[in-house]
């Protein structure tokens, strides 16, 4: 079922955005965000969604299976998402990787009415979310590069050891891949090779959906 439209007009475009962890999709949302304009996107990071384990020990937390399903609370985004297109703004959570707990903060996602962008790695995998996405995207990065940009990424960023990291990769990140993350791609209109890096494919992505909002009348033909 979809949301219910917005108060004189279309309701905005949903893009789902998903792809291995470390394929490129954070810059090809900046290049979006970017190139269609920051006003016209409002943009939802799956992983901001991942349950608050305060409750457990560090060591009990650090045995949890980040990379399945149900290490997110999905249905939380559900809930902000039919906020957001019924031209609501939404406190999304702000979640701390190093602790693997919410912070007290929120962050404030006013809605765009243009388009909005569902963005993670099992956001195609779950099925209670890609019914409400008009366009699904799938960025394909080959193994290597996403294991090497994921230990950059958690190293400088979250501080963690290169042991932790192999250590997650062999036992939770890649088995989930193929099981979930993988197999999504067949949900996807577009297959979007190596993220941000393959300039043309941005340009032919942003030229589409700026396309799309013309035919639905939310955006001038220029």
């Amino acid at each position: 079922m979809k949301a219910e439209q917005p108060e004189g007009g279309r309701r905005p475009l949903v893009v789902g955005l998903a792809g291995g962890s470390g394929s490129g999709k954070s810059t090809v949302v900046r290049n979006l965000v970017q190139r269609l304009g920051p006003d016209r996107v409002s943009v939802i990071h799956h992983d901001a969604y991942y349950r608050d384990y305060a409750h457990l020990s560090e060591e009990d937390r650090a045995r949890i299976n980040f990379d399945h399903p149900n290490a997110l609370e999905t249905e939380l985004l559900e809930t902000h998402l039919e906020a957001l297109l019924r031209g609501e703004t939404v406190e999304v959570p702000v979640y701390d990787f190093t602790t693997h707990t919410r912070s007290e903060a929120e962050m404030l996602v006013t809605p765009a009415r243009e388009v909005i962008l569902v963005d993670g790695i099992l956001v195609l995998a779950e099925p209670s979310l890609r019914k409400w996405m008009d366009i699904r995207i799938y960025v394909d990065t080959d193994a290597d590069l996403r294991f090497i940009r994921r230990m950059d990424r958690d190293v400088r960023e979250r501080g963690r050891s290169i042991a932790s990291v192999v250590g997650q990769y062999l036992t939770s990140v890649r088995p989930m891949h193929l099981e979930f993350v993988e197999p999504s791609r067949r949900w996807a209109d577009i297959i979007l090779p190596e993220g941000g890096e393959n300039h043309v494919a941005i340009d032919l992505l942003v030229a589409k959906l700026a396309d799309v909002l013309v035919q639905r009348g939310v955006l001038a033909r220029r």
